[in-house]
């Protein structure tokens, strides 16, 4: 394989598609380096971004801090606590609309993250593990955590270890509200009260079918049920405060937001996937949890499924067994070390396999972030962006279900969504799509934005050989912006 096919295929994989001047800057390095680099967790962010993070103050609040001041049912509650009657819709569309920013300021945080960070790699792996470890961010109280999950839950461990990851995905207020383990409590605990009276097995569930062990892991009901009693109690600061806890309520609260309300904890023994859970009393629960957490982490289905995953992200969509099989064996020899399996993984002959290249259709994330980042444009307005996400399926913190957004061809390949890709990227080459003041819904036929058309002939340079010769045919006599609308809209920009 040339070099510049290589330096083009890992542009492709380990970042959202080449920025002007990314291509020479993977030729004057070497492969090698560059790998380590991206790899490298402790890369800064440029100045720029850190000043458009900045003013978004909610990305600096604990989820604690997150509930008092923003969540819509807490400030609705505390209303008629103070015998003001019934809210108005005036008053609730305002809760409503506070609690909206901080979804807002999380979204805006992470596109301009993936568009503008040298650290591609870390923004694909926030990417993939928000999707593996989903919540939906649109309801309820995620919408005001899915920003605080992302930061604290999520993006820290992107590279570390999957224990950690894992650790923290479930002591997270956004995870134990969307799948529901708040509710879970011991029905003959001297906590149980409605609505608090009874096992919740969606956590349970979901964290061996869809974070650890996957569908075919091997583990049975009984070990669904044995794993919400074992979690019976994992609540979040605010729920245990409001039960008059006082075990919870005298603790001084963590950052994440976590709290163990003991008075709801199942008292008995266990057996989990063939190992006993001593009972060792109420405040043994967070133990009991963390033991469980422990054995999934452990368990060979777990380095297989998650080897799986990541192989189907930045190989193909149906990974040759063999590299999934090496991935696993490095992620148990490590104890599931995210970066050294990624080490492995980009140095498989399976990953430079020439038919691979340029062969993973890309999402509609991934589509609108890698033609903002080829065109080289500074977005002042992201609607258009969001707009696009929602039209093609993919809201960003969008997706309902916990599986997260799928990444294969079958999911997103459709003629509508080709179409409707096809003419934004004919809008984004105008350059005026993103160009509106932030609070405006974009038009990109309003004659009042000045801004300039997508380069073309920039555009080619940036994107290199994964320019087909039957685009650069078409695209020959073409003047902008139809020229770098063709580029943009081209099947081979629908694939990376």
């Amino acid at each position: 394989m040339p070099a510049s096919a290589k330096a083009q295929h890992l542009l492709n994989r380990l970042s959202f598609g080449a920025k002007p001047g990314d291509l020479e800057q993977v030729n004057t390095m070497g492969i090698e380096a560059y790998i380590q680099q991206q790899l490298d967790p402790s890369l800064a962010e440029p100045s720029l971004l850190t000043a458009k993070l900045e003013p978004l103050e909610t990305l600096h609040l604990t989820p604690y801090q997150l509930l008092l001041d923003y969540s819509p049912s807490l400030q609705i509650r505390q209303f008629r606590q103070q015998g003001l009657g019934s809210i108005s819709q005036e008053q609730l569309n305002a809760v409503n609309a506070k609690a909206q920013v901080v979804l807002q300021q999380a979204t805006q945080a992470k596109l301009w993250r993936a568009i503008d960070s040298p650290h591609q790699l870390q923004e694909v792996m926030v990417d993939f593990w928000y999707n593996h470890f989903n919540v939906f961010g649109h309801a309820g109280n995620s919408r005001i955590w899915v920003g605080a999950y992302e930061q604290q839950a999520i993006r820290p461990h992107v590279l570390g270890q999957f224990r950690d990851l894992l650790g923290a995905t479930a002591h997270h207020p956004a995870m134990l509200d969307y799948l529901d383990n708040w509710l879970n409590t011991a029905p003959e605990s001297p906590g149980a009260r409605p609505p608090l009276n009874g096992l919740n097995e969606n956590y349970a569930r979901e964290l061996m079918e869809l974070h650890t062990l996957g569908v075919e892991g091997g583990y049975s009901q009984a070990d669904v049920e044995a794993l919400a009693r074992i979690l019976t109690g994992w609540s979040y600061c605010g729920i245990a405060i409001r039960e008059s806890n006082r075990e919870a309520s005298n603790r001084e609260i963590p950052d994440n937001g976590f709290c163990f309300a003991p008075r709801r904890h199942d008292l008995r023994e266990k057996l989990f996937l063939g190992q006993k859970i001593p009972a060792d009393g109420m405040a043994a629960g967070v133990a009991e949890g963390e033991r469980a957490l422990d054995i999934l982490a452990e368990h060979p289905a777990t380095a297989k499924f998650i080897s799986y995953k990541l192989a189907q992200y930045f190989v193909a969509d149906e990974p040759p067994a063999q590299l999934v099989n090496r991935l696993a064996q490095q992620f148990r020899a490590t104890d599931g070390n995210i970066l050294a399996v990624l080490q492995t993984l980009f140095k498989s002959p399976e990953f430079w396999d020439e038919t691979v290249l340029n062969a993973k259709f890309k999402t509609p994330y991934q589509f609108a972030i890698s033609a903002i980042r080829a065109a080289d444009l500074e977005p002042s307005n992201l609607n258009p962006v969001l707009g696009l996400m929602r039209q093609l399926g993919m809201p960003v913190y969008g997706c309902e279900t916990p599986d997260g957004y799928k990444n294969t061809e079958a999911a997103w390949l459709s003629p509508d969504a080709m179409l409707r890709r096809v003419n934004w990227a004919t809008a984004l080459a105008s350059g005026r799509l993103l160009a509106s003041p932030a609070t405006a819904p974009a038009n990109p036929a309003d004659p009042s934005l000045s801004a300039a058309p997508v380069d073309g002939q920039k555009l080619l340079t940036t994107l290199g050989g994964s320019v087909s010769p039957k685009t650069r045919q078409v695209i020959a006599n073409r003047r902008d912006p139809l020229r770098s609308a063709l580029i943009l809209g081209a099947p081979e920009f629908m694939y990376r």
